[in-house]
C-alpha cells in the first residue's frame, strides 16, 4: 500500500480536523500533522483528528518540533528537546499517528561517532518513557539535509542498533542536497532504497520534494516540477515494493504536488 498526502495542512483548509474529510475527496490518504513550533494541540482535539483520520482513510504521522537537539552544551535544552518528543508521541498516539518524525540534532563540532552516541543515549531515554506510558509509536529518525546536522543513514543505523521503537525515515532531498546532486537517475534511487532496507526492511516512511542545495547542503524546498531530484525516477522502483511506502510531499505545494505524485505513480 502507497500512502500519499502533505506534510501540513493543504492549501485553502483551515485547521489539521477539516483536513481529513478533504484529503479524502481529492483523493489523498496521507498527511503528516506539524508540531514544528511546539506541541500545543489538546488531548482531545488530538482524540477528534484521529477519529476524523479514520472515519477518512487517511494515514497519520506527526513532525516533532524543530526545536530539538540532542547534542546540545546545554543541558536544558537537551531535557526540553526529549519533552518535545515524548509529548509529540503522546499527541501522536492519541490520533493514531504510529511515526514521529524528530530532527535529531547537530554536530557541535565534535565528531560523528561521540554525537551518535550522545544523541543515541537521548533517544533511548525517550523510548523508555514512550514504552512504560505504552504509546504506540515509533521514532522516525530523519535523514537530514544539512552537513551541520546530525542524521546520515549510517548513523541512524547506530541508533537503531541500540534501541528498540526507532526508524529511519528517508527524505529524498536531504539526501540528494547532503550529497552534491547525487539523486540523478533511476540507478542511483535504487542504491539508497537497497541501502534503506539494509537498516530496515520496511516499511518505508519518506519525505519528498524537490530542493535548493549549496556545498553546506539543502537550502529550501522546491515544487515537484522543479525535478531536482526527479520523482519520475523514483515512482517505479515504489511500484515494485512489497511493503507499505509513506510518501510525505513537502514542497511549497503540497496537496498539490502531492496529487501530480499520485498521477506519476498511476494510483
Amino acid at each position: 500500500m502507497i500512502y500519499l498526502g502533505p506534510g501540513g495542512t493543504p492549501h485553502g483548509v483551515k485547521g489539521t480536523k477539516k483536513s481529513m474529510a478533504y484529503l479524502n475527496k481529492i483523493g489523498l490518504n496521507a498527511m503528516e500533522v506539524q508540531f514544528v513550533r511546539g506541541v500545543r494541540m489538546k488531548d482531545s482535539t488530538a482524540k477528534d483528528i484521529g477519529d476524523e483520520a479514520e472515519r477518512n482513510g487517511i494515514h497519520l504521522s506527526v513532525h516533532a518540533p524543530y526545536y530539538i537537539n540532542l547534542n546540545s552544551d546545554d543541558e536544558d535544552v537537551i531535557e526540553k528537546s526529549k519533552e518535545r518528543m515524548i509529548n509529540s508521541a503522546r499527541k501522536a498516539h492519541l490520533m493514531g499517528a504510529k511515526v514521529i518524525v524528530v530532527h535529531a540534532g547537530y554536530y557541535g563540532g565534535k565528531d560523528s561517532k561521540e554525537v551518535t552516541t550522545i544523541i543515541g543515549d537521548g533517544v533511548l531515554e525517550c523510548e523508555e518513557t514512550i514504552s512504560e506510558e505504552g504509546l504506540d509509536v515509533k521514532i522516525g529518525l530523519e535523514q537530514m539535509g544539512r552537513v551541520k546536522s546530525w542524521g546520515t543513514l549510517d548513523e541512524i543505523e547506530e541508533v537503531m542498533k541500540r534501541t528498540k521503537i526507532t526508524v529511519p525515515v528517508l527524505d529524498f532531498a536531504h539526501y540528494h542536497a547532503r550529497y552534491d546532486g547525487r539523486l540523478t537517475g533511476e540507478k542511483e534511487f535504487a542504491g539508497l532504497l537497497d541501502r534503506y532496507e539494509k537498516i530496515h526492511p520496511g516499511p518505508l516512511h519518506s519525505h519528498f520534494s524537490s530542493i535548493e542545495y549549496n556545498d553546506t547542503g539543502e537550502r529550501e524546498h522546491l515544487n515537484l516540477k522543479d525535478k531536482e531530484p526527479d520523482f519520475q525516477h523514483l515512482a517505479p522502483l515504489l511500484l515494485e515494493k512489497d511493503y507499505d511506502i509513506t510518501i510525505i510531499c513537502e514542497t511549497p505545494e503540497l496537496d498539490r504536488d502531492s496529487l501530480r505524485m499520485k498521477d506519476i505513480l498511476g494510483l
